[in-house]
């Protein structure tokens, strides 16, 4: 979640995601012919990514160090040089971020991002080297700055009330809720652009794979396994997950990526690395960073803050490294924090100020003192209009120390702003014992025997529920596939 002081948001930069962006329909020959001529990373793209790459790494939890982070950059420097960007292996910067959430994404720059949640999910180095493949193909066809300007041709009003909402209200979807009306008049024009242009990083990081000696089929096995896990995640979070109509969407539809990357590897084989990856791998952080927060159930506990609150039932959680975003069909909010001087008054004005930009319509009620489990606490709410008709807006803020406050801002449709309140008054302090009891979880690497089957090592995962679901998903099981003695296999355990 949060850190004890307020990290600034990445403003207007746009990234490109495996994860959370498009991939390109371009035809063969101009992927290829984009990849035999492709100009080096120029100073003024290096400097632009330098620029921006501490801020990324505050917002997404920082860099990794140590062996495995030293092994992830060693597979996408090595990816790099097959992308025919001059002098690639020392133009790339590669980091492997503290992130709970699956995603990889890149910079202009040569910077490539991947989190230790989604190296995790993989099974082999072929699927690291095809993700980081993808990001560098991102980089090497210069897609961040054709989006950018393909923004900013479509709507400059629309580019623009996009940034705005996702940086007063990160990534949870609130953003989204109050920027909808803004952006429509040019998302559908640029949202096209963004799925070639993932369609075409999918298929240039193929060719990356066979240069290097890879199994090109590891690109459909690692998005197939992305897209049973995001199933998974709605189905424990009790959220659809009914797939986006791929018009209205940057993501192209999963089936169909999946089976274009295995028709385009066809009967091409080549090494995956499966035991080294597995092994390079044993140990790694799994979920929630304690450091960061972690979620349990409807209860999310900060030991460092010392801190815990409980979302309304029907919600869901979503735990990043600035902020904690709580959503369900009837409203979302986020649990984040800001600079605090030591009057609640004044910190809740801050917050809407920041949320209203240059919407002069939104206009806060009179803040009201309160005082929860004992914490001074204060809150005010406002009214706004959207595309979609009106919301209520509430901060809900809570004073810890003199130079420290957290605060709820959550958004609902207008008159159901109640249905919060149950979290807000469940904000507590906990005690230092409380926060000894909450330990990470990590991967172990295990050799599978003579007597394992499926469901005998999903029962050692650190999980009480879903523990088969999670076992088949976390290692690239079918429902029909067993393991056998010999084999390795993933689990997730407590790292006492």
């Amino acid at each position: 979640m949060i850190a004890t002081r307020p990290a600034r948001p990445v403003r207007a930069l746009l990234l490109t995601s495996i994860a959370a962006v498009g991939v390109s329909a371009c035809a063969g020959a101009s992927a290829q012919n984009r990849t035999a001529s492709t100009p080096r990373i120029t100073q003024a793209e290096a400097q632009q990514g330098a620029q921006a790459n501490q801020q990324i790494l505050q917002e997404f939890g920082g860099a990794m160090t140590g062996p495995q982070a030293s092994y992830v950059e060693s597979v996408g420097k090595g990816i790099a040089i097959h992308s025919g960007l001059g002098n690639a292996r020392d133009s790339f910067r590669v980091a492997l971020l503290n992130s709970s959430v699956n995603n990889a994404f890149a910079i202009p720059g040569g910077y490539i991002y991947t989190t230790r949640q989604l190296v995790g999910l993989m099974n082999n180095e072929a699927e690291l080297a095809g993700v980081l493949g993808h990001e560098v193909a991102h980089v090497a066809a210069r897609h961040a700055q054709r989006r950018q300007q393909t923004a900013q041709r479509n709507s400059i009003l629309g580019a623009l009330g996009s940034i705005l909402s996702g940086v007063l209200l990160g990534n949870s979807g609130l953003g989204r809720v109050l920027g909808q009306g803004i952006q429509q008049g040019s998302q559908l024009l640029t949202l096209k652009f963004s799925r070639s242009q993932e369609l075409e990083a999918d298929q240039l990081g193929q060719q990356y794979l066979t240069r290097a000696g890879y199994d090109p089929h590891a690109m459909a096995t690692v998005l197939a396994s992305l897209a049973l896990q995001n199933r998974l995640d709605s189905q424990l979070q009790g959220r659809n997950s009914a797939q986006v109509p791929a018009w209205a969407s940057t993501h192209p539809d999963p089936a169909s990526r999946v089976a274009s990357a295995n028709q385009r590897a066809g009967r091409t084989a080549g090494m995956t690395n499966r035991d080294t990856f597995l092994t390079r791998i044993d140990g790694l952080l799994y979920g929630d960073d304690p450091k960061q927060g972690v979620i349990e159930g409807q209860q999310f506990i900060h030991p460092d803050l010392q801190l815990a609150f409980t979302a309304p039932n029907g919600f869901y959680m979503v735990n990043g490294t600035t902020a904690v975003s709580i959503n369900g069909q009837s409203g979302q909010a986020q649990l984040t924090m800001g600079r605090y001087g030591g009057s609640l008054e004044n910190y809740i004005y801050d917050v809407f100020r920041q949320i209203a930009g240059q919407n002069a319509q939104i206009q806060p009620s009179p803040v009201r003192r309160t005082t929860v489990n004992g914490i001074p606490a204060a809150y005010a709410t406002a009214r706004a209009n959207t595309g979609n008709g009106q919301v209520d807006v509430t901060v809900f803020a809570y004073e810890f120390a003199r130079d420290r406050a957290y605060h709820f801002q959550a958004i609902t449709a207008a008159g159901r702003s109640g249905v919060f309140n149950p979290m807000f008054g469940s904000m507590r302090r906990i005690t230092s014992a409380e926060a000894s009891r909450v330990i990470p979880r990590r991967l172990d690497v295990v050799t599978v025997g003579p007597r394992d089957t499926v469901q005998s090592l999903a029962s050692r995962m650190a999980y009480t529920n879903a523990q088969l679901e999670r076992f088949r998903v976390l290692n690239g099981l079918k429902a029909s596939d067993r393991v056998t003695a010999g084999q390795k296999v993933k689990l997730v355990v407590y790292a006492r």
